[in-house]
């Protein structure tokens, strides 16, 4: 066991699947916790790791109070949809049952930055499918049309990730040819390849989400925290200015850095499990949009 200087304790292991081990570290505040939260690195479905991720797990773990559990899960283009998902599915799970064992709640969130979100808001889909709880969804400037037609690309051509490039990632984590629809779990339930594929977007646990104005998936994550907030889901969305992709990798200061994001959207899971726990918990469909 590592402990880093933030009062977070850490251990590495690993998760057992159906037909593999799925590697997480298991980040620990000390000594209250909020709840649980799962954390699906980005990297284009293609570069994810819990030891790159690393900085981001301690510092969400110390803003959001919470006990962050970090995947690699299987990556394209060897693996591509739906096992990425059902890693990230099957980690939620664990997290569950780990809460249990230890004698806390088993209150346990979803999240992640890039690809990652795309893969947290599609575990959340299915977990509000399948009627089973989930705290909170805590996504970082997910990429959700694989067509990549949003105005936000045309507007920042230069800016990473471009569209060409961000095509190829799907194209990578999809297989080639159009989207695989229809893709379902052993209990029959949708595993959607982004959650652009539900039908209904009601019943959703809480939304936190983030993107920088100078993202080029701006427009994404822009237009989903406004399809969940008018289907009645509680939203809270930042847009942090002069911000590109990938900022919570990084530990610049504002303008720009990753800090600032990495804080607010902690401390935003921190806030939505408090609530939770108050009798006058905020109603569905309540928001806080910043930074617009």
């Amino acid at each position: 066991m590592h402990v880093d200087p933030v009062d977070i304790t850490w251990q590495a292991g690993h998760v057992p699947a159906l037909t593999h081990a799925i590697p997480v570290r298991v980040y620990r505040p000390e000594p209250d916790r909020y709840g649980w939260l799962v954390w699906a690195p980005g990297g284009s479905w293609q570069a994810a790791s819990v030891e790159l991720w690393h900085d981001v797990s301690t510092a969400l773990a110390q803003a959001s109070r919470c006990t962050v559990v970090t995947l690699s899960y299987r990556l394209a283009p060897r693996h591509r949809h739906p096992a990425q998902l059902n890693d990230v599915l099957r980690v939620l799970d664990w997290a569950r049952e780990q809460a249990v064992r230890e004698g806390e709640p088993p209150v346990t969130a979803v999240g992640g930055d890039s690809a990652g979100g795309t893969l947290a808001a599609a575990a959340a889909l299915v977990l509000r499918d399948r009627g089973e709880a989930l705290a909170a969804q805590v996504l970082a400037y997910p990429p959700l049309d694989p067509s990549c037609t949003g105005r936000s690309y045309a507007r920042l051509p230069d800016a990473f990730p471009s569209a060409r490039r961000m095509r190829a990632a799907w194209q990578a984590y999809l297989g080639p040819g159009r989207l695989r629809e229809g893709e379902q779990g052993a209990d029959g339930s949708r595993l959607y390849a982004t959650p652009l594929e539900a039908g209904r977007f009601d019943g959703l646990a809480p939304l936190i989400a983030a993107v920088g104005e100078l993202d080029p998936v701006a427009d994404d994550v822009t237009g989903y925290a406004g399809r969940l907030r008018e289907a009645g889901n509680r939203v809270s969305f930042r847009t942090f200015p002069a911000t590109a992709h990938a900022a919570v990798l990084g530990d610049d200061p504002p303008p720009g850095g990753g800090l600032p994001m990495r804080q607010w959207l902690g401390s935003e899971l921190r806030a939505v499990l408090a609530a939770a726990r108050r009798p006058s918990a905020a109603e569905p469909g309540q928001q806080t949009d910043q930074g617009n």
